[in-house]
């Protein structure tokens, strides 16, 4: 292992801090090091593997595209964008998708389209567009993303920012309404509906109803950043599901594609997309061919494995069994579907406890210090948790 690593440190940007494995492949849950030792993938790409890893659907699909047609640019039309496009509206209920690359990308692109419609359709004066964002979210690391940021690690050595963005705290209704009517240049809200890298956040319940409501109410854009809460991860095909919401922009990615490739969409209405015209946004890779391709088949995936099913029942059973173990050093055990947390009491026990993982054969990560990110493939099936829920509890064992 060590030449790999050796490789990675002398000729990579240390813009990461790995886990001490090194992975040569991945089937289902599953992750194979080098020394063919298998891990529980409890990390799932950070979302991205909902379906697993390396879904024989997926890759015959990329393997049939791929010798067909993989890029066009959007220069030209191609025969496979249009069907991802309307499986995309017609599964989400929009009018209109853009498609991009990344999560980040999806941001952007928000940010840009609700600053459009805030001078074209709200009236905004010229250059003085607001754009809201709650402390601790996370949507990515460009310039923006950190602009946008209330995190230390953005915001030394890396300004000038852009301008334009605030923050207010996250599940909190009073505050926002009062922004809301003290600003009248604000065009958008963006929030993530369960607050991942802030360490599985989740908003009280009445919040994601009062967003809906208030933005109703000050004619101000709802944008719904599922990139890591989509696509089944909570126990529904949306986080926002869970409270008959509907935003006006909606921003998905990592697992529209599997993990195969990077995939992601801006979904919108009319009244919103279309002040996107030629010219205003773009991507030499969005909507490509194969991607196209793979986005379709991994909605499909989800829809005809019930995966969505699976995670609610699934992610329910792993935290009550959680619960149980009533273990001296968890301080909460927070989640929704299979994007779960298990809170510590300090930072040293965290070390100890993912250090105990993953020699027992399970990979996951902390954020925030003290929490850790349990979140699997949706695949996963209940012999396999009651596995998981041993090895944690091994691991607890200090």
């Amino acid at each position: 292992m060590y030449n790999f690593l050796k490789k990675e440190l002398a000729y990579g940007a240390k813009n990461y801090n790995p886990i001490q494995v090194c992975i040569n492949r991945g089937k289902g849950i599953y992750l194979t090091d080098i020394n063919s030792k298998r891990y529980m993938d409890f990390i799932s790409g950070y979302s991205a593997v909902n379906q697993g890893h390396c879904h024989p659907r997926l890759v015959k699909v990329m393997q049939e595209q791929s010798k067909q047609l993989t890029l066009t640019s959007r220069a030209l039309y191609n025969n496979i964008l249009g069907d991802f496009m309307e499986k995309t509206c017609k599964t989400f209920g929009y009018n209109k998708m853009l498609p991009m690359n990344t999560g980040v990308e999806g941001g952007e692109t928000a940010i840009k389209m609700a600053r459009k419609w805030g001078y074209e359709q709200k009236g905004v004066e010229a250059t003085k567009a607001v754009n809201l964002f709650c402390y601790n979210n996370f949507w990515g690391r460009t310039l923006a993303a950190c602009s946008s940021s209330s995190d230390p690690l953005c915001y030394k050595n890396f300004g000038p920012y852009v301008s334009g963005f605030q923050l207010i705290e996250y599940d909190n209704l009073e505050i926002l309404e009062n922004m809301f009517k003290t600003n009248k240049n604000i065009v958008s809200f963006m929030l993530e509906p369960i607050q991942g890298e802030a360490g599985i956040i989740i908003p009280s319940e009445n919040y994601i109803k009062g967003v809906r409501h208030l933005c109703n109410k000050y004619n101000v854009l709802m944008i719904a950043d599922e990139v890591q809460t989509g696509l089944g991860r909570t126990g529904k095909m949306l986080a926002c599901d869970y409270y008959s919401v509907k935003p006006d922009i909606l921003i998905l990615g990592k697992a529209l594609s599997g993990g195969m490739l990077p995939v992601s969409a801006v979904l919108s209405d009319n009244v919103i997309m279309d002040v996107i015209t030629p010219g205003t946004h773009g991507s030499t890779f969005g909507g490509n061919p194969l991607a196209s391709a793979i986005g379709m088949e991994a909605i499909d995936i989800i829809l005809d494995e019930n995966l969505v099913e699976n995670s609610f029942v699934q992610g329910e059973y792993f935290r009550k069994n959680i619960r149980n173990i009533k273990s001296p050093i968890i301080k909460e055990v927070r989640g929704k579907g299979l994007l779960n947390a298990i809170e510590f009491i300090d930072t040293n026990v965290t070390g100890e406890f993912l250090k105990n993982l993953t020699e027992n054969g399970i990979l996951a990560k902390s954020t925030h210090d003290t929490v850790v990110r349990m979140s699997p493939p949706l695949i996963i099936n209940n012999d396999e948790i009651d596995k998981a829920l041993d090895i944690i509890k091994l691991s607890l064992i200090l």
